[in-house]
This record gives structure tokens, sequence and C-alpha cells, in this order.
């Protein structure tokens, strides 16, 4: 890509600054292309936040503004990149557990591990290269696939500046292209998830390419394809579809909010799936198919063994002096839907049948998800209520299987947003409507 000095001396010299008083008072003229540097200025703000490592780097040029919004940030990148170290045995660091991947006993497991002294990426998504260019420092050589050549153009600026010399670029569609590369150690596909109008798709079979149907001829060339889809789909339906062929599945949050699924494709037919749920530096792995009674050494945990501790309150609800700690899940955990596994792992009680928040009598260490202590709890009868509100003007509030929504509790409650205190409206395993008062442990 040819871009001149005066065009990159003017975005250094204005990175920092608000891009729309730019547009309006920037001169043109003096060989700026001043288009292309407010692009530039943008992405470079976006990836500040996103992409810090990828912001440091000097001379690096950015997509537009659809691209740069549907990258991955640094830690799901970087998550994917310690994924595929432990995928395909290669010569990066294997991670201990706790830093976003599964455990060492998990990273022995031989149906995942190749033998060979090189190991090759081929991402058949290639899109702005952040997943590329994170995962393609684990293996010995990679090779990036996009359809547009103008994305092609950015990576082959890129790479080089990245430190991945090592790297391949290959413009064509990956569907077609397939067939004519090499054997690989991984595959790695993101398939685009919009139509042609630009409207969003969720459906595998409305994703491009169709990984469903290229299954076979994946698993074909690699041992190993690694599918990155949106969090919205259901992931037990997705396992299904694809017949015995995911070995592991990934919930990928970050800020508790999930940002992606990964499904991990192997040539031997898996029926109990790895199941990892990672939000930030919080992670519970288990197989799909635990009853939650099997040993934490079945399940595959990740997570600190607790000894059993379960709430001991009676079947008429919950007493504060009873369950003196609440446990809210993470998105992770909520999207997996593993509570039963959650109940028997950290030793707690589920408040109700559909609550998904759990109490236990002693603090639980290392629960993935928030922590609270509970100070007091009440039904919506207006004399507890009054009792349990006492001194509070405000809270933050939350509302699990309760049939009133949280603006109109609030009203009800009489009580601003914020502070210390956090409320949670929920059911209880008899049925009542009740209110906790608690505050983070």
């Amino acid at each position: 890509m040819e871009i001149n000095e005066q065009t990159w001396a003017f975005i250094a010299a204005h990175r920092t600054e608000d891009v729309r008083d730019l547009a309006l008072h920037a001169r043109r003229g003096d060989g700026v292309d001043v288009t292309f540097a407010l692009e530039q200025i943008a992405g470079w703000q976006r990836a500040r936040v996103k992409l810090p490592d990828w912001a440091a780097v000097d001379g690096l040029v950015f997509p537009p503004q659809v691209p740069m919004e549907q990258c991955s940030s640094q830690f799901t990148a970087g998550y994917k990149a310690r994924l595929a170290a432990r995928l395909v045995g290669g010569h990066g660091e294997r991670p201990a557990a706790g830093d976003g991947t599964v455990s060492p006993a998990q990273a022995d497991d031989s149906r995942f591990t190749i033998a060979s002294c090189r190991t090759s990426l081929i991402d058949l998504t290639g899109g702005f290269g952040v997943d590329f260019s994170y995962m393609a420092r684990v293996f010995d050589r990679a090779t990036y696939v996009e359809r547009q050549p103008n994305l092609c153009d950015i990576a082959r600026h890129n790479l080089p500046l990245l430190g991945l010399a090592h790297a391949d670029v290959v413009n064509g569609d990956s569907a077609e292209v397939l067939d004519s590369l090499p054997t690989a150690s991984m595959i790695f596909l993101d398939p685009a998830r919009r139509d042609d109008h630009g409207a969003r798709t969720y459906a595998i079979a409305d994703c491009t390419p169709d990984v469903l149907a290229l299954r076979e001829r994946l698993l074909g060339k690699a041992p190993v394809v690694m599918v990155k889809l949106s969090p919205m789909l259901d992931w037990h339906k997705t396992v299904a579809d694809f017949a015995g062929a995911v070995a592991e599945v990934h919930i990928v949050s970050t800020g508790n909010e999930c940002k992606e699924l990964l499904l991990v494709l192997t040539r031997d037919r898996c029926d109990d799936p790895l199941v990892v749920c990672v939000n930030d530096g919080q992670e519970l792995a288990y197989r799909d198919g635990d009853d939650g009674n099997a040993s934490d050494d079945d399940a595959m945990a990740t997570g600190p063994s607790v000894v059993s501790q379960h709430f001991s309150g009676d079947d008429d609800g919950i007493a504060a002096d009873q369950g003196r700690y609440l446990y809210e899940p993470n998105a992770s955990i909520m999207k997996a839907g593993c509570f039963d596994v959650l109940a028997r792992r950290f030793g707690v009680t589920a408040v109700g049948p559909n609550s998904h928040l759990f109490v236990s009598a002693e603090p639980v260490k290392g629960f993935p998800g928030r922590s609270f202590r509970i100070e007091g709890t009440g039904t919506m009868n207006k004399r507890e209520l009054k009792s349990l509100l006492e001194g509070l003007t405000h809270a933050n509030i939350a509302v699990r299987n309760f049939p009133i929504p949280v603006a109109q509790l609030r009203r009800k409650l009489k009580l601003k947003d914020g502070g210390d205190a956090y409320l949670f409206a929920t059911t209880d395993r008899s049925g009542r409507h009740i209110v906790l008062r608690t505050v983070k442990a």
C-alpha cells in the first residue's frame, strides 16, 4: 500500500483529536489524503481500547468501520491463540489453568495433540486479521485467506509490521480455494454473519461460508478445525448439527458479556464434548452430559475443588441467617446453562429452580461470577419491604424469574439507581416472590 509521508505525519499529529472536528476543520492539500487519514485516526482510536497491542505498533493500516467493529478484542484473540497452541501441540508456551485455557491435564489429552515438528494454520476467513495475527504466532507457517481484495492489501501491509513474516496472504473465496491449499495442522473459520444486504444472520447455514456443508472437506484438510460462531446460537443444537464432530465448546465472555462461541471439530467422533466457560480470568470446564454427580476429575475441573457445603435452608424458602452469601453466575455460565455442575463444583444451592442465583452458608472462593453478602431477605409484603429497605435511598436492582421488570420495581420501591446496595428480586423454591438485600463480598 502506498501512503505518502505527509499523510502519515498528519495521522501521527492528530490521532488523539476528535475525528468529527477534524473532518470539519482539516486543511486539504499539502499532499495529505484527508479522507484516508480520518479513517485511520478513527480506526486507531477504536484499536486503542479494543486492541492496545495493535495501537502500539506504528504504521498499521486500519480498515473501514464495519470490519473494525466486527473484529475480535485482544482478550478473545489471545484466548484463541492459547487454545490453538494446546490443540496442535504448538511451540508456544502451554498456559496453566486459570489464564483463559483449560487445565494441564486436558492439555495432555492425546485426542487433541498433533505430534508434529512443524505446525501450520489456515485461516479461511481472514477479515481484518486480528484472530489470525495472534494465532499465527504459535504456528511455524500460517496462511491468511480473504475474499475481499482491500482487506488482503491491508493484511500484506500489516502482517510484517506485526512480526509475522512467516504468513502468506491468499485472495480468494474460502470454499473455492480450500482444495488447492496444502494440508494444515489446524483450520480456523469465522463465517460472515451478514447477508448481501448487510443484515445480521445467526444460523450457520445462513453464514458465509456454510461450515456445516464444508465439514468433511475441512476435516479432510486438517485434523483440527476451530469455528467461531455467534453467541446467540443455541450451542446444544449447534453441537447436534455437527453430528459428533465437536470435541470442545468454548463460551467466551469478557466484561461479563458473551462475545463468541468457539467449536473445536476433530475427526474422531465425540458424544460428550468438553465445555469451557470463560469470562476474563474466570473459568469453568466440564463434560457435556455430566449429571452433576461425577467426580471433579471426570468433569475436567479447571476451577478450584470445593468441598460440598450445600445450603441448609428448609423447603419453605431462604432465611437470611442461613444463606449468608449470594452468587450470580457470569455470562458464559448463564449461556452454558450448567447450573447442576456449578452447584456441585462449588457447593452452593439454587435460590429457586429458575432463579439462576445461588447461596451458601460460608463464602466460596473462586466462584465464576459475582459474590455478595446477604444483609436481609423479605417478601413483597409492605411491612417486610419497609424493614428490609430501611435506610436505603439508592440501590442496584436485578430481577430473576420475577413478575415485575426492573424499572417498575424501582418505582415501587422508590429507590434511585446506584450506591453500594444490591437488591435481587426472584422467586424461591416455594414459589414466593422475595427480595434479597446484599452488598458485594
